[in-house]
């Protein structure tokens, strides 16, 4: 209920943002000017009208559903000098910020959508989903 919140209050932000736009187009263009309170407000009216057509009752996924995204799963990073990458060799090991166990992070585009731990199928790596991060998260991070 709080992420449906949430959204609620980032749709109204954004309709009275696009409004203000609006607003201020009309006024730049001088349809506020000395033109008079009908006409001021004739002018809101069709603003008002476009606004309602740009947010249809559901979203249309259809146009996004077939862009591909890069999916890449986090096992840990580190900091280390030039000097020291330089100095790598076959065999050496590279310690991370992470501990045996911790989940993954899974990232999409380069934001991180999941966290996860390591399975094999069929021969085959992949990932079992053990935590989702919530959409008013991802929000955040794009931020």
């Amino acid at each position: 209920m709080d992420n449906q919140e949430e959204l609620r209050r980032q749709r109204r932000a954004l309709k009275e943002e696009i409004e203000a736009a609006d607003r201020n187009a009309f006024q730049d263009a001088g349809v506020f000017k000395e033109s008079g309170a009908f006409q001021e407000r004739e002018a809101f009216q069709d603003a008002s009208g476009r606004l309602r057509d740009r947010s249809p009752a559901a979203p249309d996924l259809e146009m996004v559903l077939d862009i591909p995204v890069r999916i890449t799963l986090e096992v840990g990073g580190t900091d280390m000098p030039i000097r020291e990458l330089l100095q790598l060799h076959q065999g050496a090991i590279v310690e991370l910020d992470r501990q045996a166990g911790d989940p993954l992070d899974v990232l999409v585009n380069g934001t991180l959508i999941a966290r996860g731990e390591v399975v094999v199928v069929e021969d085959k790596l992949g990932i079992r989903l053990t935590e989702v991060v919530s959409p008013a998260e991802r929000l955040q991070s794009l931020r």
